[in-house]
């Protein structure tokens, strides 16, 4: 046919082009499959880090109470309250039972919640007077939202203070919260060393990673008596 002229790839740099589109047909599946692989992954290394004073999150807006408590007073007038990560961290993956009911009324000190993990419980007691308004539904279906997100998503109650100013009086804020978190992980590592002698021969192997920090949840590796102890020692 006049003024049409064929041109055969393969005698031309087209086999080229082919090799190169082929190796992207392999390539970028493979790539595909194994970051879908490693995002688990990390997400499984973060949630289990150690536990030291740079990776404890305190928020600065908060109030915190010796009960390792925490609670925020919104505009609409409601607190929000739940527990604070270096609990969380030290307990596990812990599951909440014993919940309020909106109506009810609670004191400062009396019991929130407990904590429960493989037939021990701890009971975490209430930073703020007032009237629960609201239970956090989420954690009964999702307990995991406390230890991944325990200022947002993990809280556990919204309540009406009734003392609000008194009950926070002496609670931790800002500053004063970092440096009271990093001193309580400081005496927890002195209470284990105490504590787990008690009952471990060697209880430092089990608590401690390489370069001294605290291994994540260390207290799920102890029995009862040692439960016992951090309830008298942190939260009463």
């Amino acid at each position: 046919m006049e003024g049409f002229t064929y041109t055969n790839i393969f005698e031309t740099k087209g086999i080229e082009y082919l090799v190169i589109i082929s190796f992207f047909a392999v390539l970028v599946p493979l790539w595909m499959f194994f970051n879908r692989k490693t995002k688990p992954a990390a997400a499984f290394q973060n949630a289990n880090r150690p536990i030291s004073a740079n990776s404890l999150r305190i928020p600065q807006g908060i109030f915190f109470s010796r009960y390792h408590t925490w609670a925020h007073l919104d505009k609409s007038g409601e607190a929000l309250v739940g527990l604070d990560d270096l609990l969380v961290h030290i307990t596990g993956n812990v599951k909440l039972t014993q919940f309020k009911k909106p109506g009810e009324q609670i004191n400062k000190g009396e019991l929130l919640a407990k904590i429960r993990y493989n037939g021990h419980s701890l009971d975490v007691l209430s930073p703020v007077s007032g009237e629960v308004q609201q239970t956090n539904s989420e954690l009964e279906e999702n307990p995991g939202l406390i230890k991944n997100d325990p200022y947002q998503l993990g809280w556990i109650y919204s309540i009406k203070p009734s003392n609000w100013k008194a009950d926070t009086n002496s609670y931790y804020l800002a500053e004063d919260a970092t440096n009271w978190a990093i001193q309580e992980l400081e005496r927890f590592k002195d209470f284990l060393a105490v504590s787990a002698s008690k009952i471990m021969p060697q209880p430092v192997g089990v608590m401690m990673q390489d370069g001294g920090e605290l291994v994540d949840k260390p207290l799920s590796n102890f029995p009862k008596e040692v439960w016992e102890d951090f309830q008298k020692e942190f939260l009463s």
